[in-house]
């Protein structure tokens, strides 16, 4: 198969669907395809306890979604990004690259090698886009959760919490998630 010279939302779709080894692909607002490594246990793991943990709280099962593709506006264009796990509003409608009107929080877990792409060029992307909290999971021995919400004035997140993973999973998620 040969690339397009511009690659657009269903490029990517197309290019995630015929992975057989489970990398994601994903393109910044700019147009910078990312390529990412298929996640381990580990990942897998912490995705599933986050998720579990929303859940048994009582948030609606199909507004808690994890690997989902949103659509993310920037100054240069349109890109696609698939977050680790996604809250929203409301029930999202259907489709491979969601618009992010009703999202709530995105969550990503920094795999190895992620480190800057989840602390700063996503960090960027969510907050320029809008949305309202973006939390990352470090894969430090605590597992340490930084918690973002967007700034007063928008454009950029600023650190409210940090904090290991086992603790936050005893806390209610609605003292952290504002819906």
């Amino acid at each position: 198969m040969h690339m397009p010279a511009v690659v657009t939302l269903d490029d990517l779709a197309a290019m995630n669907a015929a992975d057989a080894f489970g990398h994601r692909y994903e393109t910044s607002p700019e147009g910078v395809l990312s390529v990412m490594p298929p996640p381990d246990s580990e990942h897998a793991t912490i995705a599933s306890r986050l998720f579990a943990w929303l859940i048994m709280a009582g948030w609606p099962a199909d507004h808690v979604l994890q690997v989902a593709g949103v659509r993310i506006a920037g100054p240069g264009g349109v890109g696609g990004r698939i977050p680790d796990l996604t809250v929203w509003k409301k029930l999202p409608p259907r489709g491979v690259w969601l618009p992010i009107d009703d999202l709530l929080l995105v969550v990503e877990i920094v795999s190895p090698g992620s480190e800057a792409m989840d602390e700063v060029t996503k960090r960027r992307e969510y907050a320029l886009a809008g949305i309202p909290q973006y939390w990352v999971v470090n894969r430090d021995t605590a597992q340490t959760v930084v918690l973002h919400r967007l700034s007063a004035g928008g454009g950029s997140y600023e650190e409210r919490a940090k904090m290991p993973l086992a603790w936050l999973l005893q806390t209610a998620p609605a003292d952290h998630i504002d819906g």
